[in-house]
């Protein structure tokens, strides 16, 4: 895993006057085939969600609705994306830490996933993640 993989991706775009439409098709926007789709939504403007990495788990995160900042680590060096509109997606590779903040008011954050729920796939500790990455090198 290399912080440089994360970037993002921009979805197809169709608009029309009755209103715009983008989606997202395995293997055409995507890397990895979905597993998993859910969404956070209520979380009080300005404030964030706790961190963690996956062992294995790939995502692509986007704004449905409203904006949020999501900020990434190698566990060396952090990047920060702000996520404001629902046609880009962050392609967020495993092992990689990740925090969502800086949450608009009613925004709905969307992330597909690579895998389904799997609990010893989280790493919830900074401390520990910094740990695997040091001796995955």
């Amino acid at each position: 895993m290399a912080l440089s993989d994360a970037h993002i991706i921009e979805l197809p775009k169709i608009c029309d006057a009755r209103g715009n439409l983008s989606f997202i098709q395995n293997k055409q926007q995507l890397s990895f085939d979905i597993a998993r789709v859910y969404w956070i939504y209520d979380v009080p403007g300005g404030k964030n969600r706790n961190g963690h990495a996956f062992h294995n788990q790939q995502e692509l995160i986007v704004a449905l609705s409203g904006s949020f900042d999501v900020a990434l680590s190698d566990g060396y060096e952090t990047k920060r994306f702000h996520l404001a509109r629902s046609y880009y997606g962050l392609y967020v590779p495993k092992l990689t830490w990740r925090e969502i903040d800086n949450f608009s008011t009613n925004s709905v954050a969307l992330v597909l996933s690579s895998t389904t729920f799997d609990e010893s796939d989280y790493i919830r500790d900074f401390n520990q993640y910094k740990q695997i990455i040091h001796n995955a090198k």
